[in-house]
């Protein structure tokens, strides 16, 4: 069963959502029409815990993730510590520019 942010997501309005799953330097200018997306840390979570091989998803490269993972190779749940960053950062103070 899908979740139901997939239904939110930007590629969902496109002609040809078959276009995120391009292949090297396509990829980096395919990624940016998830820059405005309201979903984007839910679908980035999804391929990460389900560890999704291909495509973009997320504003993230198939390569992009792996090397993520590597990285963080004990995080039990993106969905959790991307949820947490994402509520962390809304409730921070902006710090005045000067």
């Amino acid at each position: 069963m899908a979740e139901n942010w997939t239904r939110l997501g930007l590629c969902r309005q496109m002609d040809n959502p078959d276009v995120l799953f391009v292949q090297s330097s396509e990829q980096h200018r395919v990624k940016t029409i998830c820059a405005g997306c309201p979903v984007r840390t839910e679908c980035l979570a999804h391929a990460l815990d389900e560890r999704i091989e291909w495509g973009v998803w997320g504003g993230m490269t198939e390569r992009e993730r792996r090397a993520l993972l590597r990285r963080r190779p004990t995080v039990t749940s993106w969905k959790r510590l991307l949820e947490t960053a994402r509520a962390a950062q809304s409730t921070s103070p902006v710090r005045a520019a000067g």
